[in-house]
């Protein structure tokens, strides 16, 4: 396995988040990053590169796109033993992105909210946050996904025995996480709407 040498990072959970990006950027690695998840990274002295600013492309309809481009999903889902896939990737200019670090708006303890209405309801709804894990866990032969911030630790230890990489095992672990995770999310919300009316 290849070195690290891009990482996505937005999340809702910030805990550890800046200690592990830190860490990231002793190994050359490259930081994307969106909104208040680059805004704290950059106050913490890392260097960022706002998704924006790589994709050409600005956030939009009020946060609801951000990360939805072929520069990025593309640099996640491009197999990198497909000589077909590495030269579209070239062609278009997209560079892989071997990291993705995510965690979702907390939609339970959105809804859980006195007051909270099905239109707040559906605003935390994320849809960027679960395409960007399944994206990753996915290609997990190439990409590392990292949902939850218990993992920084291990990963952090695994990443210094392997001069930068990291072990299939763990990829497919952490794969395996993210679509329990996503499944359970889904079911969240199709929980929710179960009962109510559309107005």
């Amino acid at each position: 396995m290849k070195p690290i040498s891009r990482a996505l990072m937005s999340v809702t959970d910030k805990g550890g988040l800046l200690e592990f990006a830190q860490f990231l950027t002793q190994y050359q690695v490259e930081i994307l990053s969106t909104g208040g998840t680059a805004k704290m990274l950059r106050e913490g002295g890392v260097q960022v590169k706002e998704v924006s600013d790589y994709t050409g492309f600005p956030e939009m309809l009020d946060g609801r796109v951000k990360t939805l481009h072929p520069k990025i999903h593309g640099g996640i889902l491009g197999r990198r033993d497909l000589p077909g896939h590495v030269e579209q990737m070239v062609k278009h200019q997209i560079q892989p992105i071997d990291l993705v670090v995510v965690n979702l708006y907390q939609f339970e303890k959105a809804v859980a909210q006195p007051g909270c209405t099905l239109e707040d309801a559906i605003e935390n709804i994320d849809i960027g946050g679960p395409t960007l894990l399944r994206a990753a866990a996915k290609n997990y032969q190439a990409v590392t996904v990292v949902v939850d911030p218990a993992d920084y630790h291990h990963l952090m230890e695994e990443i210094k025995l392997n001069k930068g990489a990291t072990n299939l095992g763990t990829r497919f672990r952490l794969a395996r996480k993210v679509f329990k995770l996503t499944s359970a999310y889904d079911a969240a919300i199709a929980h929710y709407l179960e009962d109510k009316i559309a107005c």
